[in-house]
């Protein structure tokens, strides 16, 4: 005689579930490019879309971005935008910066992931160049200013859910990722000897 006869589906079930868990988290732990990638394509989280050229459609109304700026764990960059908020007409093409800095003596490469919220406006916000399309590398001790140039799609003014759109915020999180090939090799180049040094060898 079963005491417990759903017991066991039922533990199968709770397995299962546990199992899609852990897989979802390990994905989104592992594979920030291919989550980056399926935003990208689906426009899911937020995603933008990106432009050759700026709009050929100026309005007279305006539109607030704000910038946001994070860092992944164990990323020793410091991120932060220039100005944290500006107002452009929609349609208009912005320019807007970001700073980044890696602290530490060794080269540092970063990738950055990024979204707007609201993200039924992520449809209608087109970047034209962006520091984000590509990996950075940054040397010891430097800094850099970050360029991304963007216009909010005049469609936005008849969406049924874009019109209500006044303010888009742009998030950037950089992630740490694996030195290119070639700073690799250069990194492990000797350094170029010094005036002095080139003197004191011929001295010898």
């Amino acid at each position: 005689m079963k005491l417990f006869p759903n017991l066991q589906g039922t533990n199968r079930t709770l397995a299962q579930t546990v199992s899609v868990v852990i897989l979802m988290g390990g994905l989104a732990w592992a594979s920030v490019p291919f989550y980056d990638w399926f935003c990208r394509v689906t426009g899911f989280g937020g995603a933008t879309n990106v432009a050759e050229t700026g709009s050929d459609v100026i309005l007279d109304e305006t539109i607030k971005v704000r910038f946001d700026a994070s860092l992944a764990r164990d990323m020793p960059w410091t991120f932060k935008p220039e100005v944290r908020e500006m107002e452009i007409r929609i349609g208009e093409t912005g320019l807007a910066f970001y700073e980044a800095h890696n602290p530490l003596d060794v080269p540092i490469a970063g990738q950055a992931a990024y979204n707007v919220t609201p993200y039924e406006a992520g449809a209608f916000f087109d970047k034209i160049e962006c520091f984000c399309f590509t990996e950075q590398v940054l040397m010891p001790g430097e800094t850099v200013m970050m360029p991304v140039s963007f216009f909010v799609d005049p469609a936005i003014v008849d969406d049924r859910e874009g019109q209500y759109v006044h303010t888009i915020t742009l998030s950037y999180t950089f992630y740490e990722i694996d030195l290119p090939e070639e700073e690799i090799q250069a990194s492990l180049a000797p350094q170029a000897l010094t005036p002095a040094s080139q003197d004191a060898i011929q001295n010898n």
